[in-house]
């Protein structure tokens, strides 16, 4: 199953060049990281659920890059471009060698499950 998304001959070609440098340096920071570092938590202030998954990864013992971009009130725009990105629509996004995992309680599943040991073997 593949998530939709407007193909780019469907997007008139003036308006190509915005759509593709949108918050561009956001995206290409978090694909930066994620490309150096085998497990990235992408969060945000004032959210419990990215130190929830940071306290996780801690207690699992697994080492990890965290970014975090604004609060509810500041930086919104800038995140939306990451959940254009991913499709993921919350806070935190948490990738595992590349691969967006999900969010807190996924993460949480992959813990309990030993997948995540799996995953970073």
């Amino acid at each position: 199953m593949s998530r939709s998304v407007l193909e780019e001959a469907k997007l008139h070609a003036a308006i190509r060049e915005h759509v593709a440098q949108h918050e561009a340096g956001i995206v290409q920071e978090v694909q930066d990281a994620v490309a150096a570092n085998a497990v990235v938590v992408v969060g945000m202030a004032a959210n419990p659920f990215p130190k929830k998954a940071c306290r996780a990864l801690d207690t699992a013992g697994v080492k990890y890059r965290y970014l975090q971009y604004g609060s509810y009130f500041h930086g919104w725009r800038r995140r939306n471009a990451l959940k254009m990105w991913t499709g993921w629509p919350t806070f935190p996004m948490v990738f595992v060698k590349g691969t967006l995992v999900g969010g807190f309680t996924d993460l949480e599943t992959l813990i309990a499950s030993g997948e995540l040991k799996t995953m970073l073997a």
